[in-house]
């Protein structure tokens, strides 16, 4: 990177970023599942447009697209492509983002002032152990702050303004993917591959400095319906079969103290119940099925379908329906048949003077889809932590990071071509 982009508009582009309202929402009909997000991505081809990449363009479903046009003499450069997703999740409110800048850090614990009970604390959060004299940013207490992932949308901004301005960086031509509805699983559903036009590309979305993802669970998920019989409660002897009873009685037999979230970590897998529709005469529990090793999941399909059928069983009458649903698979898959696409990250994260830090993914990324539809996508981090939750934050140096590794790829890839 030149010495005379040491600082770049990271920062404040991401201040204005969280400011919108892109919260996405699950079971919407619409794509994307709101609105709302449109207006973000709408700005960001404004932008993009606005320092020099004249395609910048959103599509119908709310994809924007932009190339960064080559630089280089050599002819054979590939392509490559960045990618980040506007949306943020429908777990906290995302309206009315206040962030704050928590210049200089010095380990104090940080008050959250819209609500003295949102309190970040070095002890709770092992990534701040790094950041001491940093500037800390977390929004005020009361909604997500939004680094997850407009951190990522606010690093590649700013490094595709870094490209345009210093041409004698030499690179290939440079793709920018920005996706709604990442968080509902739905960011890559019409995300056209070869319009695209790269033969890899890289998400910003992952948590502390110099990480690099390249393995995620495989996922499904599996949604059980037991079915009963409903008749006025006054004269219900000996009709009435409750399936909310049923439903109850299900999750009951599941193991307290393994294959469950609050009781796995590293590389086990879990069965999740998560979402409950319910009435006497029909139930649905949903579950998230994950797994590092994709024939696991089967497994513990197999095992939900035997618990639920024992459980009928035992209720007279009732019934019960299961239904899977394919989410996406390990990325990891994929990324093993192409090793230069993740020693190229590697390579730029050393060269940007950190640690490299290797970490498998206990969830996904639209590049766990991306890999499968032909886009070789790995996961290199934004700097957010503390995602889905009011105790967001990132570091800005941490972006500022973000931005250097993103330059030190494309000119690692045009110096390797």
């Amino acid at each position: 990177m030149p010495a005379t982009a040491t600082r770049t508009s990271v920062v404040e582009r991401f201040l204005r970023y969280v400011t919108f309202d892109t919260q996405s929402a699950e079971g919407s009909p619409t794509y994307p599942s709101t609105a709302k997000q449109l207006v973000l991505l709408d700005r960001l081809a404004e932008e993009l447009r606005g320092i020099g990449l004249a395609d910048a363009v959103r599509d119908q479903h709310g994809y924007v697209m932009a190339t960064i046009p080559a630089t280089t003499k050599k002819p054979n450069v590939p392509v490559i492509g960045f990618v980040a997703h506007v949306d943020t999740s429908p777990e906290a409110s995302g309206a009315g983002v206040k962030p704050i800048v928590h210049a200089n850090w010095q380990g104090q614990d940080i008050v959250l002032p819209d609500d003295p009970t949102a309190v970040l604390r070095l002890a709770d959060n092992p990534g701040l152990g790094e950041q001491i004299g940093n500037d800390i940013i977390t929004a005020s207490g009361t909604t997500l702050l939004g680094a997850d992932n407009k951190a990522g949308v606010a690093e590649i901004v700013a490094a595709a303004e870094v490209l345009v301005a210093h041409p004698e960086i030499p690179h290939g031509a440079i793709r920018i993917g920005f996706t709604p509805d990442e968080e509902v699983g739905r960011g890559t559903v019409h995300f056209d591959v070869k319009r695209f036009g790269a033969a890899c590309a890289y998400t910003l979305d992952a948590a502390g400095r110099g990480q690099l993802e390249i393995e995620t669970f495989s996922a499904d998920a599996i949604v059980v319906t037991f079915r009963g019989f409903n008749t006025h409660p006054g004269l219900a002897r000996g009709k009435m079969i409750n399936s909310i009873k049923i439903a109850a009685d299900f999750i009951h037999r599941l193991p307290k103290d393994t294959l469950s979230p609050e009781t796995t970590d590293g590389r086990d897998g879990f069965v999740h119940p998560y979402v409950m529709n319910a009435s006497v005469e029909q139930t649905s529990v949903r579950f998230l099925i994950r797994d590092f090793v994709t024939a696991e999941l089967k497994k513990k399909e197999a095992f939900l379908e035997r618990l639920a059928r024992e459980t009928v069983a035992a209720w007279p009458g009732a019934s019960v329906s299961i239904k899977v649903e394919e989410s996406y698979r390990n990325m990891k898959e994929v990324l093993d048949r192409h090793p230069q696409v993740v020693e190229q990250a590697r390579e730029a994260i050393r060269r940007a003077g950190l640690e490299l830090r290797e970490t498998a993914i206990r969830g996904g990324t639209d590049g766990s889809r991306l890999c499968f539809m032909g886009l070789p996508t790995p996961n290199i981090f934004a700097g957010e932590n503390n995602f889905h939750s009011r105790l967001e934050w990132v570091s800005a140096q941490d972006m500022e990071k973000a931005v250097e590794v993103i330059v030190h790829l494309c000119r690692i890839w045009e110096e390797r071509a």
